[in-house]
């Protein structure tokens, strides 16, 4: 197979002027695809997720570090003149530009696309808010757990009885940034033939509907709403979570042919057997009486049995793991889940890996997120020429 010498984005600059999660996910995606990323940061404190822990990498949270590997960063004070100038002129030579700031500022600072798309018209500006740049809700400030609240999703997370829950990860916000990494492909894929620019407005809100699937659609189909499963599935059964005799275990039994193999290897002939649970509509139907009994049945072997007798069979099941136990399996090695960069002092830093593996190219080697600043002078000197006492007149007004 012919390799090609560079990512399948080399020669894409992204200009991402995004913070937290949602903007900075899909510039780190973009910059995993061989984009040139450009983090553009506040003059003194940058991103808020620098500060977001403990835990940290010397001076770096391990939350900015989730997100940000990949770029070049510098700041720029979009509120002053000269520094938007210089965001304009950055902008002129760039490909993408990723904005998550709220609506109200985004016309007082002069970033809206508009604005963008006259200064360069092959521009793709992606814009990222909670509730998108329309509709009543549009001005309200976007956060994760608040869209997770209104969305649904909480209504159909934790257990059957008690509270809501939320997902144990930002979840609105990564597929948003994920989304928005889509949305983005699309329009450079069509501006090599249109050769103008494109205005990509998406909303944290609608992202976490859309990536309810079958379970909003379960609502739009029957007009009911879907009631809290805790660890069991909506619509398939047996699929959910059971305690074994010394611990938890995922069944995950998808078809009548499965589960037909899973009695069999739990020695329960006589539920395959049942004319009630024949078929995977007739289990849900009866998911009570069935999850009772497997409740019993799960505790008459321990996990590794369990895990024995399963793949025996070709079951799907797995063993509820944590990140230690994930990421010392020989899994996790061959995949390269865990990597190690050295941050700008020398030191080793250690990452979750980028998840593509795409033969045909060469993907490059991930760099380490940036520390606040650490590309300004290099970025315009290389860009827009700026020399060494410009950026010193820069710095001083604070600009930089």
């Amino acid at each position: 197979m012919i390799t090609d010498p560079h990512g399948p984005l080399a020669g894409v600059r992204v200009l991402d002027a995004s913070r937290v999660l949602a903007g900075p996910l899909c510039g780190q995606t973009l910059g995993d695809l061989g984009a040139e990323v450009i983090h553009v940061e506040r003059p003194g404190s940058g991103d808020e997720t620098r500060a977001w822990g403990p835990p940290f990498a010397g001076p770096l949270s391990a939350y900015y570090l989730s997100c940000n590997r990949n770029k070049r960063a510098i700041t720029l004070d979009l509120s002053q003149d000269e520094g938007l100038r210089i965001f304009h002129d950055l902008a002129r030579q760039t490909d993408v530009v990723l904005e998550n700031f709220r609506a109200a500022s985004v016309g007082k600072l002069g970033l809206g696309h508009d604005k963008l798309l006259a200064i360069n018209p092959r521009l793709i500006v992606c814009s990222i808010a909670g509730y998108g740049r329309t509709g009543p809700l549009a001005d309200l400030p976007g956060y994760d757990f608040a869209v997770q609240a209104l969305s649904g999703l909480m209504s159909i997370t934790g257990p059957v009885e008690g509270p809501p829950y939320k997902v144990g990860v930002a979840i609105a916000d990564v597929v948003t940034g994920l989304y928005a990494a889509v949305a983005v492909l699309a329009c450079l894929h069509a501006r090599a033939s249109s050769g103008h620019g494109y205005a990509i407005d998406l909303a944290l809100l609608d992202c976490a509907v859309a990536c309810q699937v079958n379970v909003v659609q379960a609502f739009l189909t029957s007009g009911q709403v879907p009631p809290r499963q805790g660890n069991a599935h909506l619509q398939i059964v047996p699929y959910q979570a059971f305690v074994t005799a010394d611990d938890w275990l995922i069944l995950a039994i998808g078809n009548d042919g499965q589960w037909q193999r899973f009695c069999a290897a739990a020695d329960r002939a006589d539920l395959g057997a049942d004319a009630r649970f024949a078929t995977n509509a007739l289990r849900v139907r009866n998911r009570d009486v069935l999850v009772t009994t497997l409740v019993d049945v799960m505790k008459t072997h321990g996990v590794e049995a369990w895990q024995e007798r399963l793949q025996a069979v070709d079951v799907p099941h797995a063993p509820v793991w944590n990140h230690a136990q994930l990421l010392a399996h020989p899994q996790a090695a061959a995949r390269g889940m865990k990597i190690t960069v050295t941050d700008s002092h020398g030191q080793p830093v250690d990452l979750a890996g980028p998840p593509f593996h795409i033969a045909g190219t060469t993907l490059r080697v991930p760099t380490a997120p940036p520390e606040l600043g650490q590309h300004t002078d290099e970025v315009l000197q290389e860009l827009l020429g700026l020399n060494a006492d410009r950026l010193a007149e820069l710095r001083q007004k604070g600009v930089v």
